[in-house]
């Protein structure tokens, strides 16, 4: 047994933690994969997103909720339910809005 094999049993959340080039979305893939979880992953790179808008993308907003909200935009998160959300470059979102995960 692995640590993928204890970790991939769903619902999980895991933090892959290393530098820049190690394969963590590969590791996040084959955490999914052995989960056998029904819906797909869902990588977001967190830092191609601008920081005005990283908060609506990921937690979205109700028509009205500002000038050129014509409509209910359907989050990242609802996006992956029954998979996987891969939240790359985390690290670099504003700490403020990195405590709303929690």
């Amino acid at each position: 047994v692995t640590l993928i094999d204890l970790v991939a049993e769903p619902p999980s959340i895991v933090l892959l933690a290393g530098e820049s080039r190690t394969s963590k979305e590969v590791v996040a893939r084959e955490i999914h994969r052995r989960g056998a979880l029904q819906k797909t992953v869902v990588p977001v790179n967190c830092a191609a997103i601008p920081k005005n808008l990283i908060e609506a993308e990921l937690f979205g907003y109700q028509k009205g909720a500002f000038t050129h909200a014509k409509s209910d935009k359907k989050v990242l998160f609802e996006l992956a339910e029954g998979g996987t959300l891969y939240l790359d470059e985390v690290d670099l979102l504003p700490l403020e809005l990195q405590a709303k995960f929690l």
